[in-house]
């Protein structure tokens, strides 16, 4: 297994160990995932809803400054914290 990949599994599982006991985040997690993956993810392999690789290097290089930068799991939680105060999937309660 190469040297990134390992890397993104020790991130991802950073990141569910700080999302984990905190089950109130878990809808607002799936919800991302959801809103974040590709249509028709299925029909690629591996058949996992993971957002486009060149949108997640988009969005790391605006966030830390660098496209290959992987969010500390505080801002995981942080991030869905932000995603269920909206009001869920599909509402922002924002300004109109």
């Amino acid at each position: 297994m190469s040297a990134p990949r390992i890397r993104r599994l020790a991130h991802l599982a950073a990141a569910a160990a700080a999302v984990g006991p905190r089950p109130r985040l878990w809808a607002a997690g799936l919800a991302a995932l959801a809103r974040l993956a590709p249509r028709g993810w299925w029909r690629r392999w591996p058949p996992l809803p993971l957002p486009d690789a060149d949108y997640l290097a988009f969005r790391m290089e605006t966030a830390y400054g660098d496209p290959s930068a992987l969010p500390p799991p505080a801002d995981v939680v942080a991030y869905l914290e932000w995603c269920r105060a909206q009001g869920g999937p599909g509402r922002y309660r924002g300004v109109r």
